[in-house]
């Protein structure tokens, strides 16, 4: 498998092209809007079908990840279970299928471990989902830095978007005050399991 490392593209120099390839993933003032804001600035890249995989590392998030295309990066304020957040959303889409990884930091530990249930019911409604498979982690540690909590949500869901099925691989994890939020969208015939696993499992929290 080829990779590259990918530039850490601007959203405005790469907003000129006025191609949608990406659809709503939910209502309005929900966090996954934000991803269907980048499509209509035409800020994701063109669907193509082939998997260009590239390293790429959050200048601002505290992530390392693969992702399948040049992704584009946005940051706007979001409104979050009712709460006003900033949220960095980087994303690319292939051949219909988006790969995006979100991340926001919030007042306190304890809002951060309460917007995981809340992001994942979000994308569940939106693609009026059947959960397939789910589970939970939690895990302290303390450095010298001071303690440390992290938890995490991770699902597989079926559902429908604009009358097609479609699947979603997500995780949700809340490191301290950062939440994080890993999603894969897209046809299931067209998502290999080895596709799946190569991006969510590359993704790394500093």
């Amino acid at each position: 498998m080829k990779y590259k490392a990918a530039n850490e593209p601007h959203a405005c120099a790469i907003a000129r092209d006025g191609r949608r390839c990406y659809h709503l993933l939910m209502k309005k003032t929900s966090i996954a809007l934000f991803l269907a804001t980048l499509a209509a600035a035409g800020v994701l890249s063109a669907c193509s079908p082939k998997f260009d995989w590239r390293d790429y590392r959050s200048p601002d998030a505290q992530f390392t990840a693969l992702f399948p295309g040049k992704p584009a990066v946005l940051t706007r304020e979001i409104d979050l279970d009712g709460k006003k957040v900033s949220l960095t959303m980087t994303a690319s889409e292939v051949d219909g299928n988006t790969f995006a990884i979100g991340s926001a930091v919030l007042d306190s530990v304890e809002q951060a471990q309460a917007a995981l249930p809340a992001m994942q019911t979000a994308l569940l409604k939106n693609i009026n989902g059947t959960v397939r498979s789910e589970k939970s982690a939690s895990a302290a540690s303390s450095m010298a830095a001071g303690n440390h909590q992290r938890s995490s949500l991770s699902i597989e869901a079926t559902g429908t978007q604009q009358g097609k099925p479609v699947l979603l691989v997500g995780r949700f994890v809340a490191q301290d005050k950062r939440i994080f939020q890993v999603i894969i969208l897209g046809e299931e015939s067209k998502l290999s399991r080895d596709t799946i696993d190569t991006f969510m499992d590359s993704v790394k929290l500093d």
